[in-house]
């Protein structure tokens, strides 16, 4: 595979915004409970691909990446389009969400009149639906967060970039799982996590020609806990891993098979030397 030389920004470059990438940034310097930190240039996420400008994909294809991983299901891809093709780059998709489980909830979402919103979001069941997408993302995608461990282990397949759509649930609770088995702190996992909240990484919402606006403040207000980023949203995925394997720990090395020699490998992959 051929990859380019990484071209990753020190800690005090500011990072790029791309046009047609939404959320995308280096994960690069979150600081772990030992007080290492993430390399720059090793761990990426973002919302999808699919809509790269040439300017957003020469970035991409500069970084040297091994592999990009994507969560979207089929009908996310159908949707949206697939991710653009860069050279010498691997794509893994890795669906992390059923297409039929949500494919008349999110119909609504997009072409749903207000009635239908109200219905279908109002009364705090918007909230109460992302707890339980993130929920299930612990309990549900053991095997596929294991795989995806594997795949950066075993494969080297670094650097990376992980996204879905938004590149806030499904890629978030999975950069979540690599940071906490780098020893990262729950803090600094949800630190950068709520930076999807930023408004130049938010997601456009595309709704129906003849669905209700997007400025219409109460469909505003109805839709937003289904695009913001919430603490609470995180800690439903950490109350899970404790729920299902008693603890954090017991997560990493029972659900995901996380022996100490196998996170050394990954620490040695994606930290910097603690020896400078």
């Amino acid at each position: 595979m051929t990859q380019q030389t990484p071209q990753a920004p020190t800690q005090t470059q500011a990072q790029p915004e791309l046009t047609g990438v939404r959320n995308f940034r280096d994960v690069g310097g979150v600081v772990t409970g030992d007080g290492r930190r993430v390399r720059y240039g090793r761990l990426y996420r973002s919302g999808h691909l699919a809509h790269a400008t040439e300017e957003d994909a020469a970035h991409l294809a500069s970084l040297g990446l091994h592999t990009i991983f994507d969560f979207r299901n089929a009908s996310d891809i159908k949707l949206e389009g697939p991710d653009v093709t860069l050279p010498g780059v691997r794509n893994v998709n890795m669906p992390l969400s059923d297409p039929a489980e949500g494919a008349e909830f999110w119909g609504t979402v997009r072409d749903g009149d207000l009635d239908a919103l109200r219905a279908a979001l109002g009364g705090g069941k918007a909230a109460w639906r992302m707890k339980r997408a993130y929920r299930s993302l612990i309990l549900e995608r053991t095997r596929d967060h294991a795989r995806l461990l594997d795949f950066l282990i075993e494969e080297r397949s670094v650097p990376a970039l992980l996204h879905c759509a938004a590149g806030k649930d499904r890629a978030g609770t999975s950069i979540a799982v690599v940071l906490l088995a780098l020893g990262v702190k729950r803090s600094e996992i949800e630190a950068d996590y709520m930076l999807s909240n930023e408004a130049h990484r938010r997601y456009r919402i595309h709704r129906g020609r003849n669905a209700a606006g997007l400025a219409t403040p109460e469909v505003v207000e109805l839709l937003n806990p289904l695009f913001e980023a919430r603490p609470e949203y995180l800690a439903t995925a950490f109350d899970a891993m404790e729920e299902g394997w008693g603890s954090t720990d017991r997560y990493l090395a029972e659900g995901l098979g996380l022996t100490d020699e196998r996170r050394e490998l990954l620490c040695a992959l994606l930290l910097e030397d603690d020896s400078r």
